[in-house]
């Protein structure tokens, strides 16, 4: 198993995993690489993106990733053949014909979260699309282990979701994932927690997909 892959793992998936919504309970952040494959959903998605690129290890660090983040390994990816995988994990709430190996696409085309936004205009669905996605943003400030980072937020307006204005809002980050934070970084966002650290490309890359999806 790749260390650095599994401490990858660990950055994005301890976030939602800490508030109780995927993953087995009570699992420390060291833990969470190891664990991985009690994540039933990302682990069915990295082991999907490592038996089409060819590599064994579905923590290695390309992988998890391209899961994440997206890249070129997504290019190897059967759609369709992921799609028919989907369809049959996640009965009644998938029916595409294609699919992409990505945590984003997860949210917005096999969650319920879209479909019932589309139905209800529910505020809090807003809310955990926008949350429950990877978004990037700029730390502005960092105290202890809290950071002020500003990111553009989601928004639904006459009937449309799409990319809304900056907003700044408090998150937590966890040293033992993630050894440094400075203001002026680019970051990824999961929920209210710092994942990583990212590049420019890393940021275009996440919000071409995003609008993609909307």
């Amino acid at each position: 198993m790749s260390e650095a892959g599994a401490t990858l793992f660990a950055r994005y998936a301890f976030p939602p995993n800490d508030l109780g919504y995927c993953g087995p309970d009570g699992v420390a952040p060291a833990e969470l690489g190891r664990r991985a494959r009690d994540f039933e959903g990302a682990w069915a998605y990295l082991r999907f993106i490592a038996s089409s690129a060819g590599i064994a290890d579905p923590l290695d660090e390309r992988v998890v990733r391209n899961y994440w983040l997206g890249g070129r390994l997504l290019d190897f990816v059967d759609g369709d053949r992921l799609a028919a995988d989907l369809r049959a994990r996640f009965a009644g709430q998938y029916r595409g014909p294609s699919a992409a190996a990505h945590h984003t696409f997860h949210v917005f085309e096999v969650y319920p979260w879209l479909s019932l936004l589309r139905r209800t205009g529910s505020s809090h669905a807003v809310s955990v699309l926008d949350r429950c996605r990877i978004r990037t943003g700029t730390v502005l400030s960092v105290r202890g282990s809290r950071a002020v980072v500003r990111s553009p937020a989601l928004a639904w307006r006459d009937g449309t979701l799409a990319v809304g204005d900056l907003r700044s809002e408090q998150v937590r980050w966890e040293r033992s994932l993630l050894p440094e934070l400075a203001v002026g970084d680019r970051v990824t966002l999961h929920w209210d927690w710092v994942c990583d650290v990212v590049t420019q490309a890393d940021d275009t890359r996440l919000r071409d997909q995003l609008r993609g999806w909307l």
